[in-house]
């Protein structure tokens, strides 16, 4: 099995011209089934504005533009939230709301009940470990099925994962807010998402943003690196199996992509993976490292270590708020103001992709855009 990943360099002056360019070098046009509508999946894995860690407005603003120039126009963002992370705080703070809104794009929320519910599915595919995890059925947000979905991760490094991206986002899409309950199976889990979403979407696609990439302890806690580069596949396995590769790891030595290329899924070996655009790029070597933080450090006893057996006990009951109070503490009132928030601000005045963001404005439509709302 071949598949086919766009790598394209970029720069604050040229990027949504450079998304364009990388979305119809991965073929865009046939990754999508026409005539149906097109979800929007931004990742936000904070609500603060963080370097990195969250789909960056031209990121958003490039994908809308491209798709509606190659005929997408019913498109419609979806946002999740997690214990730790508000939709509505982080849309606003990381200039995605005013992007949609500009281009008259509707925002659902897979957590409000105005906008979707929670059915039970019954995946076709045989289970890894959702069926095991979720024992009363697996429930997914009814507004997905039959409809394409086009994933906006970003290139970062992640504790639990090592490295985190398009398998990676859907995540908080097609689970609703027990997922953490998967956190101790989560390579298999999202093996298992991706099955299901090839039942449910007639068209999976994936722009990735390494514009600023995440080294260290992500999705959150991490070291911005400039690396001006942009990803697109309609293979998800692919995708990660490159940006994994360019942060400096073995695609195939990450359960989650090995799993996923040995059921089939998507292709995980370099060796099987056409690069097109900037083909250079694929040599590039970033040598990351994950590492931890105190939150991951306590997390991990738990999720892998010896205190696994106290998993049902701490995280599927009442207690589990005390751990959601912890870690929204951590992020939010001591990592970020310590050492965060002088990050963002050096970013912000010294990144060329930080002065972007500073004065991000939508551009002018390059034609009326229409959406079925």
């Amino acid at each position: 099995m071949t598949s086919k990943v766009a790598i394209v360099r970029t720069r604050p002056e040229t990027v949504l011209e450079d998304i364009d360019r990388l979305m119809k070098l991965a073929s865009v046009e046939t990754a999508l089934a026409k005539n149906t509508t097109t979800i929007l999946k931004n990742n936000l894995s904070w609500h603060l504005m963080y370097p990195g860690a969250n789909t960056t407005p031209w990121q958003l603003e490039g994908v809308i533009r491209s798709l509606n120039t190659a005929g997408f126009e019913d498109l419609v963002c979806v946002e999740n939230e997690t214990v730790v992370t508000s939709a509505s705080r982080g849309e606003m703070l990381n200039k995605q709301r005013p992007i949609c809104e500009h281009y008259n794009i509707p925002i659902k929320y897979n957590f409000k009940k105005s906008d979707m519910q929670w059915k039970f599915y019954a995946p076709k595919s045989p289970m890894l470990v959702l069926d095991k995890i979720f024992p009363e059925g697996i429930r997914i947000p009814d507004y997905f099925p039959g409809k394409n979905i086009v994933h906006l991760p970003t290139v970062k490094c992640h504790i639990y994962t090592n490295t985190t991206g398009s398998m990676k986002n859907a995540f908080g899409g097609l689970l609703d807010n027990r997922r953490h309950y998967c956190h101790s199976q989560i390579h298999k889990t999202l093996v298992d998402l991706l099955a299901i979403q090839k039942e449910i979407h007639p068209g999976i696609f994936t722009v990735m943003d390494g514009t600023t990439a995440g080294n260290g302890p992500g999705p959150r806690t991490m070291i911005p690196v400039t690396k001006n580069i942009l990803l697109a596949s309609n293979d998800c396995v692919a995708i990660d199996a490159v940006a994994c590769k360019l942060m400096g790891f073995n695609p195939l030595d990450h359960e989650y992509i090995r799993l996923a290329h040995e059921r089939g899924l998507g292709t995980g070996d370099i060796k099987n993976i056409e690069i097109v655009g900037d083909v250079e790029l694929e040599k590039e070597n970033w040598h990351f490292q994950t590492g931890n933080n105190a939150a991951s450090s306590i997390g991990k006893l738990f999720w892998f270590g010896p205190m696994k057996k106290l998993q049902r006990l701490m995280f599927h009951t009442p207690l589990v708020y005390a751990f959601i109070f912890a870690s929204a503490v951590y992020h939010d009132q001591v990592w970020f103001p310590l050492h965060g928030k002088k990050v963002a601000r050096d970013w912000l005045k010294n990144s060329p992709w930080g002065n972007l963001f500073k004065n991000y404005k939508p551009q002018p439509a390059p034609r009326v855009l229409s959406t079925k709302k």
